[in-house]
């Protein structure tokens, strides 16, 4: 059973998402907040798998909310999904880079949020070719200047590492990683896993912020 927390200040919102989670039989929903601080709060007692998190709400945002979910080690666990009104909302990245396992606008079809609350609930991230990449790209730009790979702690890498990490921040999967260089699925993952460990990266996500900031992708290659 995956256990998820809602996060959002709006009671007709939570209310959409209990039902339809809870008319799955692998999903419960185990607790509700209408603020960053109750979120916290409820993270740390109830444990969830997964939190869904709106980035607006009143006295703590989700954006910091999700920050010290990040940083919190005996939360390792816990999978934030950000939930934001915009597909270009200017905090999604800032949320991804804090720790977010990837994010969903509001209006997303039933199915996809189910799809997202299962994929984050085993450690993927939402990180599809599309529009998070271009988001990513996008905001990171405004956000850093691209550094020199060469000088961002990716000396730690192998060669293939790297090459691997440039196609994890293009957003491709671990089947289209080994596809694009030959080799077998769980090779790909095994070099996902490896860089993970010694970025220090929480998650998928937060390798896709990794090869922006390094610079190793630029935004201008997303076409």
């Amino acid at each position: 059973m995956i256990r998820v927390l809602l996060a959002d200040d709006q009671l007709l919102v939570r209310a959409g998402f209990r039902a339809l989670l809870e008319a799955q039989r692998d999903l419960a929903v185990v607790g509700e907040a209408d603020d960053g601080e109750q979120a916290l709060r409820l993270a740390a007692e109830l444990r969830p798998d997964v939190v869904l998190m709106d980035i607006r709400m009143p006295r703590l945002d989700g954006l910091e909310a999700t920050r010290r979910i990040g940083l919190d080690p005996a939360l390792t666990g816990v999978r934030v999904v950000v939930l934001t009104t915009f597909e270009l909302d200017e905090y999604v990245f800032e949320a991804l880079r804090a720790g977010a396992a990837g994010f969903l606008v509001k209006d997303t079809e039933p199915a996809d949020l189910v799809r997202a609350v299962r994929v984050a609930a085993a450690g993927d991230a939402l990180l599809s070719p599309g529009v998070t990449r271009r988001l990513i790209g996008e905001f990171a730009t405004r956000s850093k200047q691209p550094a020199d790979p060469a000088d961002a702690g990716l000396d730690v890498l192998t060669d293939r590492e790297r090459e691997v990490l440039a196609l994890v921040g293009l957003g491709l999967s671990n089947e289209d990683i080994a596809r694009r260089l030959v080799v077998s699925p769980l090779t790909a993952k095994t070099h996902v896993s490896r860089a993970m460990v010694k970025l220090g990266a929480r998650d998928r996500a937060q390798l896709v912020v990794l090869a922006y900031e390094s610079g190793l992708v630029r935004p201008g290659w997303l076409g």
